[in-house]
């Protein structure tokens, strides 16, 4: 491709490269990089990639894209902005390919993952066409799925997973789109149909220097997309309706003045089922995933239907037959008196709202084992502990992925949020933690291993080690 045209609708600054050059590959990862290649040098958290152009250019990169002016011996290209050059560069490169598709892009601090799952369930039954999906679990180009490094890839792997999926015939994808994907231009050049809102709770702060800044960064997706559903349950709606530039369609369990509630709501140890209220019309809804949560996932999932053209009543019946996701509430058997529940909780929402689930229905004791990540955001540490404290009858207070922080010192964190003593067992090995819950289980007690969900590893010090709670809980059994 020539490099004029990889270029186009970039803020350029200054150019000193022959646009006529034809361009065979790119990428922002100095390692990778091919003889004919352009080389983006993205400023990154770390190290400024800027450092990298001389390998870069030693490896055959033959032009340079940089927010910082130098000599290079290849042709140079600055601009205003490299990460979001990369974007458009990137959407350049594959042909633009969600100009051509139906992107629905679900963002918010829970729940997201589960909503992409529920509305690909949904376009996939009541349109009867595939649909791909990119998210924190996995990527899905048809039958085909690979395990995700990220929420929400860096923009090169986005257009080119899209570039896939359409050149085999998926015209519908949907996305999770994180916080830190719209404030980095991960998804600037992606052509969002419709953006949908779960919720808003205090996470990432470690990233983002206020709630104020993550709000912010969560309304981008509705200023570029060109409907947008909202949970108007949710403090934050208000902010993002009045600075959203698309049509709105609202969601919610209280507000009768939605255009989507859900009512007479019935919850059980295995499903939520609830009425459908639409304009004008009402049906009933069923999902197999228990809690208050599951009823806003699946109010999310029929919006997203409706609004793609998909009839309330047809979306309402497919919700029963949609597909639960590892590691989101998932029992995992064990043959006894007791239940254990993997929930990916971590965050003091997340945390409270499968809390509460469970308790719903936990005949005995409810036991949490948990942790908080290191490397993250420390405040919500003791804010995760007092909400394990106030809603466990035992808490068990482990690792989760430490990173490059020391274990204890993350513990120590914990518990500055937690006051009642004797609900407290204090064990730093995750497997140890999780043999402990079982060893010691009673009848109908319910012990949920949050923070980890869907992950088989855990990571310290930048290596991940293999660790399926699932294989430790058999183990143990």
């Amino acid at each position: 491709m020539k490099l004029k045209d990889l270029l186009d609708g970039v803020d350029v600054l200054s150019l000193s490269a022959d646009p006529e050059s034809e361009i065979s590959g790119i990428t922002n990862d100095s390692r990778k990089v091919k003889p004919g290649w352009l080389f983006v040098a993205v400023p990154g958290f770390m190290q400024d990639g800027s450092v990298y152009i001389d390998s870069a250019i030693k490896a055959g990169a033959t032009v340079v894209v940089s927010e910082t002016a130098r000599e290079a011996e290849a042709g140079f290209v600055l601009v205003r902005n490299a990460r979001s050059a990369l974007s458009g560069i990137a959407a350049n490169f594959y042909g633009r390919p969600s100009d051509h598709m139906t992107v629905i892009g679900v963002t918010g601090t829970n729940g997201k993952t589960t909503t992409t799952y529920l509305i690909r369930d949904l376009i996939e039954r009541g349109l009867g066409v595939p649909c791909g999906l990119i998210g924190t679990n996995e990527v899905i180009i048809g039958d085909e799925a690979t395990e995700s490094s990220r929420t929400t890839p860096e923009s090169i792997e986005i257009q080119s997973i899209f570039r896939k999926m359409l050149d085999r015939g998926i015209r519908h994808a949907v996305m999770e789109v994180s916080s830190h994907a719209l404030k980095l231009h991960r998804v600037d050049d992606v052509r969002f149909e419709v953006g949908v809102f779960t919720n808003l709770t205090q996470d990432h702060l470690d990233f983002h220097e206020s709630m104020e800044d993550y709000l912010q960064s969560k309304t981008l997706l509705f200023q570029k997309c060109m409907k947008g559903i909202i949970n108007i349950d949710d403090p934050s709606a208000n902010h993002i309706i009045e600075n959203a530039n698309c049509e709105v369609f609202t969601y919610s369990i209280r507000d009768m003045s939605a255009d989507l509630v859900a009512r007479n709501i019935r919850y059980s140890p295995s499903k939520v089922e609830f009425e459908a209220l639409g304009i004008e019309e009402i049906y009933r809804a069923e999902l197999n995933i228990p809690g208050r949560f599951s009823v806003y996932n699946g109010l999310a999932a029929i919006s997203a239907a409706v609004t793609l053209g998909i009839p309330l009543m047809k979306a309402a019946a497919a919700l029963r037959y949609c597909r639960g996701v590892k590691g989101r509430a998932e029992v995992v058997p064990t043959g006894r008196d007791f239940t254990v529940i993997i929930d990916y909780a971590h965050t003091p929402d997340g945390l409270e709202n499968i809390l509460l689930t469970l308790r719903e229905f936990a005949r005995g004791r409810l036991v949490t084992v948990f942790g908080c990540g290191g490397d993250r955001d420390r405040t919500k540490r003791p804010i995760m502990g007092s909400v394990v404290e106030k809603y466990s009858d035992l808490c068990i207070v482990t690792s989760d992925n430490p990173r490059t922080e020391d274990p204890v010192k993350i513990i120590e964190d914990i518990l500055t949020g937690m006051k009642k003593k004797e609900k407290q067992v204090v064990i730093p090995d995750r497997v140890e933690a999780i043999g402990y819950a079982i060893k010691n289980a009673r009848e109908g007690d319910v012990i949920l291993l949050a923070g980890k969900g869907h992950e088989t590893y855990q990571e310290i010090n930048g290596v991940k080690y293999p660790m399926d709670e699932r294989e430790i809980v058999q183990k143990y059994l």
